[in-house]
């Protein structure tokens, strides 16, 4: 079994704010989070740390066998942590509630970074679709653990997204300027 690729850049670890879809799956790939008990557990740990303020939570999905969320990390908390919280977290209270044992989680966690507001609605629509591709309900409104059905308790998208073609356009911008400036009042 692999690690997931990593795409995060370290240097741009705790510059700003970033939004990042992830994914992470069970070891064996076993169908751990299928019983209402262990699907709810993980919600009730990822509000937790939601609540103390570790991360912002847009969307996500419990599937029986992973989990996706798009979560936005803060200055100073890194997507490493917020995955240890999530993975972790659980793994604890999945120990001492449930009487699971490790190691309950695959090494390591996939990321992609967002910043482009078409590549993350098509990041929600794949977590909100993933139920329904996997035939575990008709509609995704439908299903118990995904965000599809819980809406009212997320975070709202992110207002620093940009619209996909915003570097062509703001390079086009550029251009214009510099070919025909616009006149400035000394008003």
């Amino acid at each position: 079994m692999s690690i997931p690729r990593r795409n995060s850049n370290p240097a741009h670890i705790i510059l700003d704010d970033r939004t990042f879809f992830v994914t992470a799956s069970i070891s064996g790939k076993r169908s751990l989070l299928q019983s209402h008990r262990a699907a709810q557990l993980f919600l009730d740990n990822l509000f937790a740390y939601r609540s103390q303020r570790k991360f912002q939570l847009h969307e996500f999905v419990v599937m029986p066998d992973h989990f996706h969320v798009l979560i936005t990390v803060g200055v100073g908390m890194t997507i490493e942590r917020a995955a240890q919280y999530i993975k972790g977290g659980f793994a604890f209270r999945a120990g001492r509630e449930l009487g699971l044992s490790a190691p309950l989680w695959q090494k390591g966690f996939s990321e992609i970074r967002l910043s482009e507001l078409d590549t993350y609605e098509a990041q929600c629509h794949y977590i909100w679709q993933n139920p329904v591709r996997k035939h575990l309900v008709e509609q995704a409104e439908l299903y118990e653990y995904s965000s599809a059905r819980l809406r009212s308790e997320l975070d709202p998208r992110p207002q620093r997204l940009k619209p996909a073609n915003f570097l062509p356009a703001l390079r086009h911008a550029w251009r214009r300027a510099l070919i025909q400036p616009e006149p400035c009042s000394l008003i």
